[in-house]
């Protein structure tokens, strides 16, 4: 048995990263053990208006805090594996066993600027599948020549950690992930209804996934009030309720303006969890935790991140500290 972890979501398209930064050693002085980064090029919306390179940001983050840092990632088209597996490893040797990567299908959002062609879903995920393979390849030593959907010429490693890096699977069907465990460390997803949760969870762990952890990336909005809350993310988040299909398929940030131009405030209530009490957030945290999740990220969606963290780590985060997960 293991504690649960509680990470807090450091979101590059909402904040610049010297603010990032400091968020982040807010965090874990407010009682976070883990961190979440994102990885775009674009933000969402133009309202979010940012998009700092994450990777830059990871070393500084690592170097200033303790905490536990993942990344969702898309290697393949913006990213070469090669690249990314250097990157990873780097991060590693420097700072051992704090570190783990989430190697997802991408999203036209930001990979279009590549000039290459987008390819279908499925390609897709045969694509994401060799570059796993090529990084394992690359963190295990080995001079990787591969000639697929992806090339790579005697690409080696110099510099590794003493272990290979985890690479989480990251999930938003059912469908998906029952694939991710066929081949990844771990899954993580969004929150969703306690019922839907509980079904990603069993075909992940049905499909090669049992024993292998589950990360649940938590999209709330706190405030004050109610009121606050609920404008709050819809003024940030309301371009993001939209099915997988299309919101990987969306070319800039204006395309999901227009998408979210028809979303009322009262439409996020099914994305996003709404709520001035803590109390209500500590009892949706505890459900996740009954589906089978085994590490939380919590991702305020508005933008009251320093009221957010202290709050939480006063009221909510102390609720966790004794509960273990199998």
């Amino acid at each position: 048995m293991s504690k649960i972890a509680i990470g807090y979501h450091a979101s590059h398209e909402q904040f610049k990263p010297s603010e990032l930064l400091k968020l982040v050693v807010q965090a874990q002085q407010a009682g976070f053990t883990n961190a979440l980064s994102s990885d775009h090029f674009f933000p969402w919306s133009e309202t979010q208006g940012e998009s700092g390179f994450a990777w830059s940001w990871l070393g500084a983050a690592m170097h200033a805090t303790s905490l536990n840092y993942g990344i969702v990632n898309a290697p393949g088209q913006r990213y070469h594996p090669a690249i990314i597996a250097q990157a990873v490893a780097t991060l590693c040797e420097m700072f051992p066993n704090r570190f783990w990567i989430a190697a997802g299908s991408g999203q036209f959002l930001n990979e279009h600027i590549t000039g290459e062609q987008w390819p279908y879903k499925e390609k897709r995920n045969r694509r994401l599948k060799e570059c796993v393979d090529i990084m394992r390849a690359l963190w295990r030593g080995e001079t990787v020549t591969h000639d697929g959907l992806v090339k790579v010429v005697e690409a080696k490693l110099y510099t590794r950690p003493d272990y290979i890096p985890q690479i989480i699977g990251p999930a938003l069907t059912v469908e998906t992930a029952a694939w991710v465990g066929t081949w990844a460390d771990g899954m993580i997803t969004t929150s969703r209804e306690p019922e839907e949760l509980k079904k990603m969870v069993h075909a992940f762990r049905e499909n090669g996934g049992a024993g292998k952890p589950v990360y649940l990336k938590v999209q709330l909005s706190y405030d004050t009030t109610y009121a606050k809350a609920l404008a709050g993310a819809h003024h940030q988040w309301k371009n993001n309720i939209f099915s997988s299909a299309l919101l990987s398929d969306i070319r800039g940030a204006k395309g999901f303006d227009a998408a979210g131009s028809v979303v009322r405030p009262e439409d996020l209530k099914s994305s996003v969890r709404i709520s001035d009490s803590t109390d209500q957030h500590t009892e949706w945290l505890l459900q996740d935790i009954e589906a089978g999740v085994t590490e939380l990220y919590l991702h305020n969606v508005n933008t009251g991140q320093q009221q957010f963290i202290e709050v939480f780590g006063e009221k909510v985060l102390p609720e966790f500290q004794s509960r273990k997960v199998l």
